[in-house]
């Protein structure tokens, strides 16, 4: 009785060694043909821009760069056995050019079918609410009730916000800023009304916008995704198999949670 006692307890615990000791193993390196595909220099260069924490935060020094993009950029360089160079620039369409042109390896943005004719995407790693952003004592109250005469709504230059809302909205005007920075000022001196993209981007823009507010509900959602320049088919299979990977260990969770990422919504069915 008292070796059979010991016998399954020392089978539990070899069993639970063997289950962390999977958990904690190493991933396994990429398939030279992938490595080559994804970064034929020899370094990723990830794509980032300003302002959002999906994207970067802020610019400072490398080792406190913050946003999703950043750290999903360096994992996937580690997994490469590469180094990442992270590019920095002042807005989305220009990060999503170069990655267009080739002249940037990775990024992560909204994938939209426009933006899959340009770039080639991973499936989506996590959805974002659309939202509004209001300045204090701005006349709009909720979601719904942004398209009126008199109302101008902010947008990022070339966003997918600034094509879906000017073909939706009959009443209010857009106005488009090529910098967050730039709408953040407009904000505070009330030269809009509101401010619309995804609420990760909004929360953020404002702490930086005293009395401003994110309005309950929302007008659509964003699925990001890793895009890479097209003809890096190569590199597709490993880049799914990397955009499950960190769903599934937890870099995904750890990377929006490092970023302060808010607004996340459940994936649209």
């Amino acid at each position: 009785m008292v070796r059979s006692i010991l016998r399954f307890a020392l089978a539990a615990l070899l069993s639970v060694a063997a289950l962390a000791g999977c958990a904690s193993a190493p991933h396994a390196a990429a398939p030279a043909q992938a490595r080559a595909a994804l970064a034929p220099t020899g370094t990723l260069r990830v794509a980032v821009y300003t302002g959002s924490p999906t994207s970067l935060l802020r610019p400072a020094p490398p080792e406190e760069m913050r946003g999703v993009s950043v750290d999903l950029g360096r994992a996937l360089a580690a997994r490469l056995g590469v180094p990442a160079s992270v590019q920095v620039y002042p807005r989305l369409a220009e990060a999503l050019a170069a990655v267009t042109r080739g002249d940037a390896d990775f990024t992560v943005t909204n994938a939209t079918a426009v933006r899959a004719k340009l770039v080639d995407f991973a499936p989506p790693l996590v959805d974002l609410e659309l939202g509004v952003l209001v300045p204090a004592g701005s006349r709009v109250t909720s979601v719904d009730a942004v398209d009126q005469a008199g109302i101008t709504v902010g947008v990022s230059q070339g966003s997918s916000s600034e094509r879906v809302l000017g073909a939706r909205y009959r009443h209010a005007k857009l106005r488009s800023f090529p910098t967050l920075d730039a709408a953040g000022a407009a904000l505070r001196a009330h030269e809009i009304d509101a401010y619309a993209t995804n609420k990760g981007i909004l929360f953020a823009l404002a702490e930086h916008v005293p009395g401003a507010r994110v309005l309950d509900g929302r007008w659509g959602a964003e699925h990001l995704a890793p895009a890479i320049p097209k003809g890096r088919e190569a590199g597709l299979a490993y880049l799914r198999t990397f955009t499950g990977e960190v769903k599934r260990d937890g870099e995904l969770e750890r990377a929006v949670a490092r970023a302060g990422l808010r607004g996340t919504a459940a994936p649209e069915q």
